[in-house]
């Protein structure tokens, strides 16, 4: 990976500058932590690897505690060290390290382990994933079984978890919970073992370990499930339905929580990176809504459609050409807009990600809750629940975004960077997310929409996203229902009632999280015109994305310092040779 040398703020070295000692300072501090977080297993986040670990990480008040304090001590030593004495690829990590430590202790303090769920995650849900993991080697299945023996210590700690936090009022609003116990009694109901699908990984063993060893696994599997999964499902169940809901709160708002304002400002720093008031998000939000309503409107009538805004969007959401009739169908469908990508990338991209993705339904028991799709290094997602919400002429917009360019295409690139220190291949949400955004819309630039229905899904899509930025502080500042929510969607969206449904009660249980796709597109947006403006005839497009995805998720103050260094080197991207 090229240098980045020089892009920081307030860069301002000589070349006889001797940085050693204050590197050295910084590195020990990282390093140590990194250790530590390591022991405290709380790497997996950051693994690059699909594999089976053989562990649950502790969770319980007393851990909780003590990393509280061990993140606050390291923010104190960082305080020593005035950036300015980094080198400045130091500076550059001392930035990101700074920001992802204080997101640590803002957690802590607030003690959002305290509500281990969302609108469409959670604590069990992500447990259950487990099963869905890749098993490589019979080591793999042994990990495995040691970590299901682990559930009972690992749910108790997490209902004990969730019962201080329902005492204070720090759950998600009741309104989000309703039905969310089906994902637990699938489990905690299931006639057998090997009805789960905690058994799914012993259904087709690798055919390399013999056959002996493949029924003794199983047997042992059966065993470890009835033993420690089922029962701790059924306390879980009976929990939930019994003390947890009934008692979770009725309000919405974040700033209804306890330090309810403090909460929600480190949320919006945490997610956006930036420090910006509800108020002024808000206004963005109003502001981007009737720019793109503008260009909406004007696609309607490229379209040749006779009536106004509003019959145009019922016309979308219920004329049966725009809806896939089969499961099948969508997931062809979006296999197809993603290999129509390849054949444009390398205009676009002069260098690729070595990993490749797969195409994948989301799984049964989470799609009735999921988003329409989700994205990551070798897989994209597609829902296809409820097919009559999965409009067809939002795909290629929804594809761009979760599969290439979008997070299938930059997480892997950033994870291929192997100088970046660990914590580097950390996401943050305003950069990826930004990014993901950035990529519907230049899906028109690539000339991936085909027809006016699919430029309309993909403004339909960017108004969602700045939509975001009007309902979310909304909810969480402004005193919005829900309903008020919902009716914004469906009136600045072609989204379906079933979508906005399940974003708004997203939305209302993770405070702040959907910020960071509009305002990170604009940051990018930002750089790209400056960029352009700066450049001129020497603009080029291919240098320009591969310098934004060089760094990997980083702060987009720091991100447009990077541009700027880009602009001052006259637009020269990290693969000079891909630029002819």
């Amino acid at each position: 990976m090229p240098s980045l040398i020089s892009w920081v703020p307030g860069f301002r070295h000589s070349a006889t500058t001797d940085f050693a000692a204050s590197d050295a300072k910084f590195q020990a501090i990282w390093k140590k932590e990194w250790a530590w977080r390591q022991e405290q297993r709380l790497e997996e986040e950051e693994d690059e690897e699909d594999h089976v670990k053989g562990y649950l990480p502790r969770v319980d008040v007393k851990t909780q505690t003590a990393r509280l304090a061990y993140w606050s001590d390291i923010i104190s030593q960082l305080d020593k060290i005035d950036p300015n004495t980094l080198s400045a690829e130091e500076q550059v990590n001392y930035g990101v390290y700074r920001a992802q430590i204080e997101v640590y202790v803002n957690s802590q303090k607030f003690k959002d382990y305290e509500k281990p769920l969302n609108a469409d995650s959670s604590f069990w849900a992500n447990q259950a994933s487990a099963a869905r993991v890749t098993f490589r080697t019979a080591h793999d299945y042994s990990n495995y079984l040691v970590q299901l023996k682990e559930v009972p210590r690992y749910f108790s700690e997490q209902i004990d978890n969730m019962r201080a936090g329902c005492k204070r009022g720090f759950t998600p609003p009741k309104i989000t919970l309703q039905g969310r116990d089906s994902s637990i009694s699938s489990v905690a109901e299931a006639k057998s073992a090997e009805k789960t699908i905690y058994y799914e990984p012993f259904k087709s063993i690798l055919a390399t370990i013999p056959c002996a060893e493949q029924e003794k696994l199983r047997a042992q599997a059966v065993k470890v499930i009835e033993d420690s999964v089922l029962p701790s499902y059924q306390k879980l169940l009976t929990f939930f339905r019994d003390e947890y809901y009934p008692n979770a709160r009725d309000t919405l708002a974040a700033e209804a929580f306890p330090e309810g304002k403090a909460y929600f400002a480190a949320k919006i720093k945490e997610f956006t990176t930036l420090d910006l008031a509800p108020e002024a998000i808000h206004k963005i939000g109003v502001d981007e809504i009737s720019r793109i309503h503008a260009e909406m409107l004007e696609t309607i009538k490229n379209s040749g459609y006779k009536g106004d805004f509003q019959s145009f969007l019922n016309f979308l959401r219920t004329d049966s050409r725009f809806y896939a009739k089969t499961p099948e169908q969508l997931l062809y469908q979006a296999a197809w807009i993603a290999k129509e990508f390849d054949g444009v990338s390398g205009k676009y991209f002069g260098r690729l990600p070595r990993q490749r993705f797969a195409i994948k339904p989301v799984p049964a028991d989470q799609a009735p809750f999921y988003t329409s799709g989700r994205g990551g290094p070798g897989v994209y997602l597609v829902n296809t629940y409820d097919l009559p919400s999965r409009a067809l002429y939002s795909l290629p917009a929804l594809t761009l975004h979760e599969s290439a360019p979008g997070h299938a295409f930059q997480m892997p690139i950033a994870l291929e960077h192997k100088s970046l220190p660990p914590f580097r291949k950390a996401y943050i949400s305003a950069y990826g997310e930004g990014w993901a955004l950035y990529c519907e819309l230049l899906g028109k630039e690539m000339g991936m929409y085909h027809t006016p229905y699919d430029v309309f899904g993909m403004l339909s899509y960017q108004a969602w996203r700045a939509a975001r930025l009007v309902v979310d502080t909304g909810i969480h500042s402004l005193g919005w229902s829900r309903a008020q929510a919902q009716t914004y969607l469906h009136d600045n969206t072609a989204l379906s009632s079933h979508e906005i449904e399940t974003e708004v009660d997203r939305y209302i249980a993770w405070p702040a999280q959907s910020l960071s796709y509009y305002l990170g597109e604009l940051s990018i947006l930002k750089c790209r015109r400056k960029a352009e403006e700066a450049l001129g005839d020497k603009f080029n497009i291919r240098a320009f994305h591969d310098t934004v995805l060089e760094t990997g998720s980083i702060p987009l103050p720091l991100l447009e310092q990077h541009i700027d260094r880009f602009i001052a080197g006259g637009g020269i991207g990290p693969y000079p040779e891909e630029e002819q």
